[in-house]
């Protein structure tokens, strides 16, 4: 039987999809591209927006449309978050966000008796749900989940209800998975969770994130490690001087910003202010050359002041970001933002989130132009076209370089590229 994947929302969604298509293809089932000629469909769903469940149920609607015929399984943060049998009729099993490896039993089942399943699991356990990943024999970097949950509730965000509380992989698990991508050819590991940073803490703190970095920068290969999303408040500066001594690891550290504003990050309850974030993106900065610092801004949020807005702005450009995604504040229902007075309108949400993104394209642009005449590592990637090699830096800036020859790849391959020009998104250059 055909199988068809589709994954909405985060690097940690992704990972788990690609999990899951490779227990079901160790049990027969056959990967397709397209949901058109599915005999299973399976949705990995997303819930830290509105807009991404209006996507999620818009998706199944179609491919149920479309493929009548198609077994549609829906799983993740948006279906455990809804809690109810009654949601997404259009699917024959749905599971929650810790339970996914169950899926290839229970579409078994299904096919045998006919019958709905509706099994949610429980986030509640703070047990990490046993998965490891090949990221598959092509790919060139591989995601490692080591990490999920959250318990840090945000006023604005519905996560922690959907993934539960927090769980960590075991050292010697995370070692075991990446020696094996390793093995396969990846040339760059991820490290990823839900909250990142809180690694380890439901151990009473005797093993930490700098402890799993650790673990991957010091294993043998020719390879590097970077680092997804993490939360500002959770870095010591020991940690940082830690990190710094890995040569294996990549000077990119996406830090959630969320606002620039000290009033607006405390009503979102976000566990630091201005001065600390400063403080910590200084730090980096002062140990690790050519460090990029990427983030996440947030605008609309209720009782969001033009003031307030006009002091984010401030304080991004202050920090000058690398890269940044800005995004309008999304009404999650159950979060404590959902009830707040001064909720701010459609309008002015967006007219705040162009003026962030200038802010962020502006210092983007100054970030690569201080690339230029530097030497980078990249890892190439991909031919982008009959032109361009393509790879990232580590510190993950685009960089294209001029094709050799239409039939030599550089794929899989990390070479010293001299930074020759950008064009306000990527960098240009020739190889050394």
């Amino acid at each position: 039987m055909k199988a068809f994947f589709m994954t909405f929302g985060c690097k940690v969604n992704q990972y788990e999809t690609n999990c899951i298509e490779q227990l079901m293809n160790a049990e027969g089932f056959e990967t397709t591209d397209t949901y058109q000629n599915a005999d299973i469909a399976v949705i990995n769903t997303c819930t830290v927006t509105s807009s991404a469940d209006s996507k999620c149920r818009q998706f199944i609607r179609r491919i149920s449309k479309e493929n009548p015929s198609c077994i549609i399984c829906a799983a993740g943060c948006m279906t455990q978050t809804a809690g109810s049998n009654d949601i997404l009729p259009e699917c024959a099993v749905i599971v929650g966000s810790r339970n996914k490896t169950a899926l290839p039993s229970l579409i078994r089942r299904y096919i045998a008796d006919g019958e709905r399943i509706f099994d949610l699991g429980s986030p509640e356990n703070n047990t990490i749900e046993p998965m490891c990943s090949s990221s598959g024999s092509s790919k060139t970097r591989a995601y490692i989940k080591i990490q999920d949950g959250c318990e840090m509730f945000c006023t604005y965000c519905a996560i922690p209800f959907a993934r539960g509380k927090l769980s960590s992989k075991p050292l010697d698990e995370i070692r075991k998975e990446a020696a094996m991508l390793i093995a396969s050819g990846h040339k760059e590991m991820i490290l990823t969770g839900i909250n990142l940073c809180c690694y380890g803490r439901e151990l009473g703190g005797s093993t930490r994130l700098i402890d799993a970095i650790e673990a991957v920068c010091l294993l043998d290969g020719d390879f590097r490690v970077r680092l997804s999303s993490v939360e500002p408040e959770m870095i010591t500066k020991p940690d940082i001087e830690r990190m710094a001594a890995l040569n294996k690891l990549c000077p990119h550290f996406h830090l959630s910003l969320q606002s620039g504003c000290d009033k607006t990050l405390k009503a979102m309850k976000r566990h630091y202010d201005t001065k600390l974030y400063k403080t910590l993106v200084n730090d980096l900065r002062e140990q690790f050359d050519n460090c990029a610092i990427t983030t996440d801004i947030m605008v609309g949020f209720p009782g969001e002041t033009d003031e307030d807005h006009r002091s984010s702005l401030d304080f991004a450009r202050e920090i000058a970001f690398a890269d940044g995604h800005i995004f309008p504040y999304s009404r999650r229902k159950g979060t404590v933002a959902d009830k707040l007075p001064m909720q701010i309108d459609k309008a002015a949400k967006h007219k705040r989130a162009l003026e962030m993104s200038q802010v962020i394209s502006e210092s983007r642009s100054a970030f690569l132009e201080g690339m230029l005449g530097k030497t980078v590592r990249v890892l190439f990637e991909k031919e982008s076209s009959p032109v361009y090699h393509q790879g990232h830096s580590d510190n993950y800036t685009l960089v294209k370089t001029d094709r050799i020859s239409p039939d030599v790849t550089l794929r899989r391959q990390m070479l010293d590229v001299v930074i020759t020009g950008h064009d306000g998104t990527c960098c240009f250059g020739r190889l050394k």
